[in-house]
């Protein structure tokens, strides 16, 4: 079942609910319950414990140490390394170039994103479903991936090389607009599809131009959906730490690169912890922003029902034309590219760089061969999404409640601004800090084949939640109570009412954990032991590597990790779509991505 038409998830039937309690009659089945029972609170307590345990051990003890070693070396707190660290030329020029190449790729796919929404959500044609799914599928593709795409398209042999944008802020950006294009055209499409059209009628009945009528109505309107993609799309521009890493070269650099650069061959500890501070704030300032604005989304989308989509008309002829030249130039063209040229070796056709996916490169560039990697890349994402749909399910549960209590209501929203840090720390920050915080004793899991998928569970949790929890919260309270007073227990409760939902929206959350975690290289790049690497290190490793053997299977692994993902995508939405609609959302990645979650 799904929600009543025009309920906005935790705010109408919340309401209907707790004004509902007046009579002495609270909601079964959670926190608000009137009087649980000790076993009820003792479940309860285990949903929320356990997760925050997790956390604790496998995320705030690794970030808190590394910065603790960065900015109390000595065991005291010593804030003199901001002033060193911030007195470097080089650190400056590091945030001037991190600043301008996110700022340059969030302008880049709001310009682009805005017509896009026009035409594939506003407008109707034979085919737009399918450009739909063309617009998602970079979203969800591996950064080494698009990264390894992207240095095909300008390198040495590629279609672009005469233009020299190897190695330059170009082609970062061009890479950067590629990932983040379809989070703008959903998040705004969706918006855009439900606007009411006789506002802009009326503008034009009394005289406005189309232009002026898009200018004074349609562009105010969009306002709230443009800045929430925006500040979404700023955050994954200043964390793309992959495309960075392959692309930017020797002049091109973040401060995740940075970061890396410096725990790795500098062991500069103190640096990487200012560093990974200065990220911190950048990013929970984008977070902040996003949620502001998503919230302002929610509002005017609870006034409004998606309206009939008319056909296109000649006036769209620019947005059909930009929309086109993006989705071939931008989208198609790199990974077109990519398939081309894993089947050329030396300027010869050839399937030499696939047969040769079963050796370990030229000169023995690995130490396993690539299918091997592939094999370890599956089993740990399978092992790292397991653990983040159990513990996001947990999680969601119970921040879907809505108690009366003030202060158990407190309790909650606390909990899901915890589980949503992770997205706020660097990927490389999570990783080095497992290196050191993991090392020995207690836990000693370094030399364990556990803490691949562990790390990977710690970046997926929050974007499972942000899948799961707005279908849970779109459940009508009511539900729970008719199964109550019809004498179902609060297990038989949350398995008749809150089961099925999370069962249909657990499909789209396992395929985004696990392309998350077939695609992580930030906390991976750390902790992959040489002998048991994943598939994304293995083709960096690859397109660093000297000789047309090596860069030939970098761009065939490229394809493999790419369609692998996609295909990890497409499977879990069709069992998504067999299952049923969860929660009344039918576009269950604009959802993940609006509520902020994350990317491989």
């Amino acid at each position: 079942m799904t929600a009543p038409r025009e309920e906005t998830p935790g705010t109408d039937g919340a309401a209907r609910a707790d004004a509902g309690t007046g009579s002495g009659r609270g909601r079964p089945g959670g926190p608000g319950g009137p009087r649980p029972g000790w076993g009820e609170r003792i479940g309860w307590a285990l949903a929320a414990a356990c997760p925050l345990a997790f956390l604790t051990v496998f995320f705030a003890w690794p970030v808190a140490t590394l910065m603790g070693r960065g900015l109390a070396p000595d065991g005291a707190l010593d804030l003199g390394g901001f002033g060193e660290v911030l007195a470097r030329e080089r650190t400056w020029r590091i945030l001037g170039q991190t600043l301008t190449q996110t700022t340059l790729g969030t302008a880049v796919c709001v310009a682009l994103g805005v017509p896009g929404a026009l035409v594939l959500y506003r407008r109707s044609f034979p085919g737009r479903d399918l450009l739909r799914g063309v617009v998602t599928v970079p979203f969800v593709l591996p950064t080494v991936v698009v990264g390894v795409a992207f240095h095909a398209l300008v390198t040495r042999g590629g279609p672009l090389e005469a233009l020299g944008l190897d190695g330059t802020l170009t082609a970062v950006v061009a890479a950067l607009a590629f990932f983040n294009y379809g989070l703008v055209v959903r998040t705004v499409g969706t918006m855009w599809s439900r606007l009411d059209p006789r506002a802009v009628e009326a503008a034009r009945a009394l005289g406005a131009s189309p232009g002026r009528a898009f200018a004074t109505v349609t562009l105010p309107a969009l306002a709230p959906a443009i800045a929430s993609a925006a500040s979404l799309t700023f955050l994954f521009c200043a964390t793309a730490y992959g495309v960075v890493l392959v692309l930017g070269g020797v002049g091109v650099g973040t401060i995740e690169t940075e970061i890396y650069r410096l725990t790795t061959q500098y062991l500069d500890l103190r640096g990487a912890a200012v560093l990974s501070v200065v990220q911190l704030g950048v990013i929970a300032l984008a977070l902040w922003v996003a949620e502001r604005a998503r919230a302002a989304t929610q509002t005017r989308l609870r006034l409004r029902t998606e309206v009939p989509a008319p056909r296109l008309r000649a006036a769209d002829a620019p947005a059909l034309a930009v929309t086109a030249a993006t989705v071939v130039g931008l989208l198609v063209a790199p990974m077109a590219v990519l398939v081309v040229r894993s089947l050329q070796r030396d300027g010869a056709w050839t399937l030499a760089n696939y047969t040769d996916l079963g050796t370990t490169g030229g000169r023995s560039a690995l130490l396993v061969t690539v299918w091997e990697a592939a094999v370890n890349s599956v089993s740990v994402a399978v092992a790292a999404a397991a653990i983040a749909l159990t513990l996001g399910a947990a999680v969601c549960l119970v921040i879907s409640r809505r108690p009366r209590s003030r202060a158990l209501a407190r309790v909650i929203t606390g909990l899901d601004a915890v589980f949503m840090l992770p997205l706020g720390v660097s990927a490389v920050t999570v990783g080095f800090g497992f290196l050191i915080t993991l090392a020995r004793p207690p836990l000693a899991l370094t030399r364990s084949w556990w803490i691949l998928p562990l790390a990977q569970a710690v970046v997926a949790v929050p974007l499972v939640v942000r899948t799961l929890l707005p279908t849970l919260r779109a459940i009508d309270p009511r539900q729970r109570e008719a199964a109550a007073a019809l004498g179902a227990g609060p297990a038989r409760v949350l398995l008749t009412v809150d089961g099925p939902q999370l069962l249909r929206a657990g499909g789209l959350a396992a395929g985004f954990a696990l392309a998350t975690s077939l695609g992580e290289f930030g906390a991976t790049s750390f902790l992959a032991r040489p002998q048991e690497p994943t598939l994304p290190v293995v083709v960096y490793r690859l397109i660093g590597s000297p000789g047309s053997q090596n860069q030939g299977m970098a761009l065939a692994g490229g394809v493999v990790l790419a369609v692998g993902s996609a295909a990890v995508m497409l499977g879990c939405e069709w069992l998504q779509t067999r299952l049923g609609p969860g929660g009344g959302h039918g576009d269950g990645r604009a959802v993940a991505a609006t509520d902020g979650g994350g990317r491989p």
